[in-house]
């Protein structure tokens, strides 16, 4: 499965209002393992940043003068994000932008590009309801450094949203087998044979905290899931 880690900067909070992307971060996963063939553009929304958002992001229009403008760069975007999965927190906010800039050039929906939109916020609602779930709360409940994020930065937040969701899903790409690192065709091995049958091994229970610690995680997986578990069919 190829995903898209995704983010925006933009110069507001309203698409609808005019307000325009002045960043852009991908970052690209494949089948759960980072591939480092990222996508950032810093893009000339063609106005100003409201005071509150250039707070946030530190983007100026001094800064963003020479860069291309949405229409220099539409064609690359969506060749990177054909077909993908993208994972954004808080989806309507970056959809709607990216929708807005695309109507403006006379293109279809980014939905009608990506293969589909998984939305870490909502996840992260149905984890963890009445806590705090912006992208610096999970970072810091779910042990993402993030001590370099002084400002908002679209690529920056592409990258942590990666680690943050990697963990929000139990972190199974460290289930995946890497036998990159060795050749078997390349050394000789000796294993020598290991009688078992005089071994005594001890069977350790787990004790009733163990055992409601265990039950709580299944329900979590489950949850997280969407019920679609597979390891008490049949029980």
């Amino acid at each position: 499965m190829r995903q898209i880690f995704f983010d925006t900067e933009t110069t507001g909070l309203l698409a609808e209002g005019g307000d325009r992307i002045i960043e852009i971060g991908c970052v690209e996963m494949i089948n759960r393992q980072l591939t480092g063939n990222n996508l950032h553009l810093y893009i000339n929304p063609e106005r100003a940043s409201h005071e509150d958002a250039l707070r946030v992001h530190g983007l100026t229009e001094a800064f963003l003068a020479d860069k291309p403008k949405f229409a220099e760069i539409v064609d690359e975007l969506l060749e990177f994000l054909t077909g993908a999965e993208l994972v954004i927190h808080n989806a309507p906010f970056d959809i709607g932008f990216v929708n807005a800039e695309l109507k403006r050039l006379r293109k279809p929906p980014i939905t009608d590009v990506v293969g589909s939109v998984r939305d870490t916020l909502l996840m992260a609602r149905e984890m963890f309801p009445g806590k705090a779930n912006s992208l610096d709360a999970l970072c810091r409940r779910l042990e993402v450094d993030n001590s370099g994020r002084t400002l908002h930065g679209a690529l920056l937040d592409a990258e942590l949203l990666a680690d943050v969701y990697i963990n929000m899903t139990r972190g199974q790409d460290a289930l995946l087998i890497d036998d990159a690192g060795g050749d078997s065709d390349s050394a000789e091995f000796k294993l020598a044979a290991v009688d078992l049958r005089s071994f005594e091994l001890p069977v350790l229970r787990a004790d009733e905290a163990e055992l409601a610690a265990h039950t709580k995680v299944l329900g979590e997986l489950d949850k997280s899931s969407g019920g679609k578990r597979v390891w008490q069919d049949g029980i």
